[in-house]
């Protein structure tokens, strides 16, 4: 926590803390703001049915067309219409004033000539056309507001000029309740209009407006809803379901509040977090300048302070008494000690707060220094993980100067707004350098119904079966191998794991036990044997050994597991079934390579498979761990590229002609006199004619580089991989 109370400090006295009054997210059940990133995350928006209303303001223009005409406005918050304060139009929108109704029921109605047609039901499908006005026409009339509790505030209650304007929706006419919109609060400060707060924490209305004292603003709307109509000012009342935020701890909805708060002042070195931003290696790549990168790019400034009673202190004392003016920040136990005598031992709030002392600045020596109410965000504390896990700077500096940034860091991709986007603030402010080298933004794990995995839900298999019946192996492959890691979602589903099972587990574990099984005695780790299909599967292994490489060298993990995964069907699907007999007259250049083979794949697959290959490897080996042995060096295997390509050409061609076989009811015991194989490549396959007959069961096999002659090529989608 001291290193938290440093970084604080050492913001502040970089000028990039600051004390503002500002809306913000703010949650009525927790009594506390939330920053914007903080509704950004998984699951803060949820969908939600509110009321929408439209309401009449009568406009007050003595000597014109509009006086006593409706302005229109429309709000999806019933519960801030007490609080109105002004009205908005776009200065270049085109408003009309219409006439609807018949007799001494009759109205005349202003709203933008773009929404005439959304208010038909009401105004009729052709109302009669009064006038046009530009809206800059409209700025300066007055209006009576829908309640009276405001009225005679300075400069209120009147048409003020706001380019955010539209008409998208609504009626193009736009209510200000500056505490609760900071649109509002912008444009009503502009004008000179003071915001009025009738809410208290817990987001009931108080004594400010009588009728609705003690109600909370989502049980307030009906009851506002009914007065409106009560009085005539209601056009419409309908519901919608929109896509609304939730506090990410309560899942309450929030509401937005002008509420003084502390910042960090992002938007003053944003620039520098977007140039950091590409020193990173993201995996998938396409983060960097997008999903982050374009979060960097519109980052504002950071609200820190929460309003708890326990959590991780905001540092700074001010003076109780306003005459004489006074902030000290502290960041350390040392600075805390200097000051008030005594070294606290639990920094928490509320304990913390016994720390007092007289203002130094009151010559009187009446008013004392007190500490500020509020507590830190706790994602600030995330974001000081690197340096606060070590006590630095006060303790550990040479470790950390050694250690950061962080080679890795892993976390879901939501996190580009959370834990990564902290993570990088900090980083960016106090030490100009990113916090992580590399960083895999993995997707979401979803369950069997395609909603988000939670426990409160319990939509996914239970762990402990899957265990006892595939493995922990098959989940962390099922995992690792999934496009999860290259920041798509995920499903899990007991069949998925059981795919992991046969895609890698199976066939490694069958040619182990198959080596097991037919070896008179225990293999030797050598290289040089003669036999083509030797040759090839040590080539190919070589090959293999290049590209998880290069894969984890760049946290491609999926990568690194299809290019094993590669292998083994290579293993058990060519090498071990075309050596059968070999091994029946138990060859020796056989059982040496397959144990060779063995002892490296175990090596390479050990980080994605950890238990199978511990299993594997010591069996083999008779050693302690696979995973204290060395990772593969480059030439312990010999390569022979050429021979990789031609071989897998040749299992492609029989692969081919046993699918036509199937496709065409012919049994693989059925001869058949000739096939052709018509290949670019076709003179590299020369040397394994015989193979290919062995293997497909023909007589003769005719090779020709004439595919024109012979085919043509077919671009067919996968429905199964492409998905919906």
């Amino acid at each position: 926590m001291e290193s938290v109370m440093w970084a604080f400090k050492s913001l502040y006295d970089k000028g990039l803390i600051y004390q503002g009054f500002r809306v913000l997210p703010y949650s009525w059940y927790e009594q506390t703001p939330l920053s914007n990133q903080e509704t950004r995350l998984d699951d803060a928006y949820k969908m939600r049915q509110d009321p929408a209303v439209t309401v009449d303001m009568v406009l007050r223009a003595p000597g014109t067309e509009l006086d006593g005409a409706n302005a229109l406005i429309w709000t999806t918050t019933p519960w801030t219409l007490p609080s109105n304060l002004g009205v908005a139009v776009h200065p270049e929108i085109t408003y009309v004033s219409v006439r609807a109704g018949e007799g001494v029921d009759a109205k005349t109605y202003l709203l933008a000539k773009d929404r005439l047609g959304h208010y038909a039901r009401e105004l009729g499908d052709e109302p009669e056309v009064l006038a046009e006005y530009a809206g800059s026409d409209l700025v300066g009339l007055a209006y009576e507001p829908p309640f009276d509790f405001f009225v005679g505030r300075e400069n209120a209650h009147q048409v003020i000029a706001a380019d955010y304007v539209t008409t998208e929706s609504g009626t193009g006419i736009v209510h200000l309740a500056p505490a609760f919109g900071e649109e509002d609060m912008e444009y009503c400060q502009r004008n000179g209009i003071e915001l009025v707060q009738p809410l208290d924490p817990g987001g009931k209305f108080t004594s400010m407006v009588p009728p609705y004292e003690g109600l909370q603003v989502f049980d307030a709307n009906p009851v506002i809803i009914k007065d409106l109509k009560a009085a005539g000012k209601l056009l419409r009342h309908e519901t919608i379901e929109h896509s609304y935020p939730h506090s990410w701890r309560s899942g309450q909805p929030l509401i937005y509040m002008a509420v003084p708060s502390w910042f960090v002042a992002v938007t003053r070195f944003r620039d520098r977090m977007v140039e950091l931003n590409q020193e990173i290696t993201w995996v998938p790549e396409h983060i960097r300048d997008g999903q982050f990168g374009k979060w960097l790019e519109g980052a504002r400034d950071w609200n820190i302070s929460r309003n708890r009673y326990w959590g991780s202190p905001i540092p700074a004392w001010v003076s109780d008494d306003p005459e004489y003016p006074r902030i000290d920040v502290y960041g350390s136990l040392d600075e805390l000690e200097r000051d008030f005598g005594v070294r606290p031992d639990d920094l928490h709030r509320p304990m913390i707060d016994q720390l007092t002392r007289p203002n130094p600045d009151d010559p009187s020596g009446k008013s004392t220094m007190r500490r500020v109410p509020e507590v830190l965000d706790c994602w600030f504390e995330s974001g000081s993980m690197p340096f606060a896990q070590v006590h630095y700077p006060f303790e550990n500096q040479d470790w950390f100067d050694s250690h950061y940034p962080g080679d890795f860091i892993v976390e879901y991709n939501g996190q580009t707004r959370g834990w990564f986007y902290t993570l990088h603030v900090l980083a960016t402010a106090l030490f100009d350098r990113p916090a992580f080298k590399c960083v895999a933004a993995h997707g979401i794990v979803l369950g069997e119904d395609g909603l988000k995995m939670s426990k409160s839900k319990g939509n996914y298999p239970d762990v402990n079966e899957v265990f006892a019946r595939d493995g922990s192996d098959a989940m962390r492959w099922f995992l690792m191998s999934s496009p999860i890691l290259r920041g798509g979602n995920l499903v899990v589903t007991e069949q998925g794991i059981r795919e992991g099972v046969r895609q890698a587990l199976l066939p490694l574990w069958n040619a182990w036990s198959f080596l097991q099984l037919y070896a008179p005695k225990s293999g030797t780790w050598r290289t040089d044997s003669t036999h083509v299909l030797d040759r090839y599967i040590l080539a190919k292994l070589a090959e293999t050994r290049e590209a998880v490489t290069e894969a984890l060298e760049v946290i491609d993990i999926a990568g690194a597991c299809d290019e094993v995964r590669t292998f083994c069907d290579a293993l058990t699907n060519w090498y071990v079934r075309r050596s059968r007999s070999r091994f029946w007259d138990e060859d020796a250049d056989a059982i040496d390579t397959l144990h060779t083979v063995l002892e490296v794949v175990t090596r390479l697959a050990a980080p994605l498979l950890p238990l199978a290959t511990e299993v594997i490897w010591r069996g083999l080996t008779g050693g302690r761990s696979v995973h204290l042995a060395d990772w593969p060096a480059v030439d312990e295997l010999p390569a022979d590229p050429e021979l990789v390509s031609a071989m897998d050409d040749v299992r492609a061609v029989c692969s081919t002609v046993l699918s036509l076989r199937k496709a065409q009811q012919l049994r693989v015991r059925l001869p058949l006199p000739q096939v052709t194989v018509a290949s670019a490549v076709a003179a590299a396959l020369e040397p394994f004619v015989d193979l290919i007959k062995d293997e497909v069961n023909v007589k003769d096999v005719v090779l020709t580089d004439d595919v024109e002659s012979h085919g043509r090529f077919e671009v067919v989608v996968n429905a199964r991989a492409a998905g919906p």
